[in-house]
């Protein structure tokens, strides 16, 4: 559990370096994936999910 809890900890702290930082590049970002249909937001997604799970797999095994 403390692994999950330390996953999301690192989340919030990329997340709001890269919101502090870039602020601007993040609206238009916004604005980008927002114009994008939801059939490739959902590919975007799967590839950066399965990403995730083989750096975590790769690091953990």
């Amino acid at each position: 559990m403390s692994d999950l809890a330390t996953a999301l900890g690192l989340v919030l702290v990329i997340e709001g370096v890269t919101l502090a930082l870039f602020p601007g590049m993040l609206r238009r970002l916004a604005e980008t994936l927002a114009a994008l249909p939801d059939t490739a937001q959902r590919a975007g997604g799967l590839a950066a999910a399965g990403i995730g799970l083989l750096l975590v797999w790769l690091v953990r095994g």
